[in-house]
């Protein structure tokens, strides 16, 4: 874990209210990531930067304990031309702290690195993380992806 300031930008996307008790997270997340490749959703944002894939997590209604939204999207120029059924969102610059996640992302690598996050002391802002899936993450069997996680 290291810990490196982000700049703001944008993301376009699917949205789903969720929260990390009973296994809602699990079941919600990946029905939200199963529908955005699904209906090749990638392909239907406007002002596109890079296929890169995000994995974002914001609103949080009471820290680790309460609902917050969890966002699969793509890197925009603006939030000028959101679609219907889609959502925007702004990550603010601001400090982070990057976890790697290796392995099967279908599976374990990205819950096991985020169990160790909930049960961490990190002083966490609450406000906004995010998963990045680039050319890493091509072959989600065998990928590294790159957590950030807000902290103070």
């Amino acid at each position: 874990m290291t810990t490196t300031k982000c700049n703001t930008f944008h993301v376009i996307g699917l949205s789903v209210r969720t929260r990390n008790e009973d296994q809602h997270i699990t079941n919600d997340i990946q029905k939200l990531w199963n529908t955005f490749m699904e209906r090749g959703i990638s392909n239907k944002i406007p002002n596109k930067i890079d296929e890169t894939l995000y994995g974002i997590y914001t609103d949080y209604e009471n820290g680790a304990s309460g609902y917050y939204n969890a966002i699969v999207g793509c890197k925009v120029d603006n939030l000028e031309n959101i679609p219907e059924g889609m959502v925007g969102t702004t990550i603010k610059n601001g400090n982070y702290s990057k976890f790697v996640a290796k392995g099967d992302v279908t599976k374990e690598a990205i819950p096991d690195v985020w169990a160790k996050i909930w049960r961490s002391d990190l002083n966490r802002t609450y406000a906004t993380d995010f998963e990045v899936y680039d050319d890493r993450a091509v072959d989600p069997t065998n990928a590294e992806v790159d957590i950030f996680v807000g902290v103070k």
